[in-house]
């Protein structure tokens, strides 16, 4: 099978040159075009997923030889979320390749952080089919380096911190209250504020709740700690 233009720029993009391309060709493939002849993305996905998985504990176990689990935890868990593998999709223009339906191409699909993050974790599965692990493990580190230099920083959860801010002077947890929404359905965005019993609060906007809720709560967290120091 020969691929086009298109699927070989992008294999140069991820620095894999596909002896089966049909395997590149599924790990594209979005459910809304799927047919009994050219099957959909979703079994590469649950693949990919766990061979990042594996790749990330490793990498991390290397990177850091004296952190405890509960360090390596939270660690892992930014490494491998849908959000991340959605943004490294990005960065290599994956959505420019990615086959998708009419309407979910109408609605924004290649824009969508879950349908990247997908097809991002079932081209991991089609180069570790390929190539072997070795294979998909140059790959994932080639294209997850920066992130796991930096992750330390970028692990921290926000929203524990605050709840354990909280509990520390005997409150309650604090309450995260959507107070806004705006844009297409198929790209909203939203405003959450949090809040605490005391009456401090802090508002954040962005593409996803989960991800305002923790920016409204780091935004919170610094709020307290200049209000400790000043």
């Amino acid at each position: 099978m020969k691929i086009g233009a298109e699927l070989a720029g992008f294999s140069a993009r991820i620095g894999h040159d596909f002896r089966r391309p049909e395997l590149l060709v599924r790990a594209l493939t979005h459910a809304s075009i799927a047919s009994a002849t050219r099957p959909d993305n979703q079994r590469l996905e649950f693949l990919g997923d766990r061979v990042l998985g594996l790749v990330m504990a490793e990498a991390l176990l290397a990177a850091d030889k004296d952190a405890s689990e509960g360090q390596l935890a939270p660690r892992f868990n930014t490494l491998v979320r849908k959000e991340t593998c959605a943004a490294v999709a990005r960065e290599i223009a994956l959505g420019d390749v990615l086959k998708l339906g009419r309407s979910e191409m109408m609605s924004g699909g290649r824009r969508k952080d879950a349908l990247l993050g997908d097809a991002m974790e079932a081209v991991i599965a089609a180069v570790y089919l390929d190539g072997g692990f070795d294979a998909a493990r140059a790959m994932i580190l080639r294209l997850w380096d920066a992130r796991i230099g930096s992750v330390k920083t970028d692990a921290r959860d926000a929203k524990t911190a605050l709840q354990e801010w909280a509990q520390a002077r005997g409150l309650p947890p604090p309450d995260y209250v959507e107070t806004g929404r705006e844009g297409p359905d198929h790209q909203p965005v939203f405003t959450v504020e949090v809040r605490l019993p005391t009456g401090e609060s802090a508002s954040a906007k962005a593409g996803a709740k989960r991800q305002a809720e923790q920016a409204a709560a780091k935004a919170l967290l610094v709020r307290l700690s200049r209000d400790v120091s000043s």
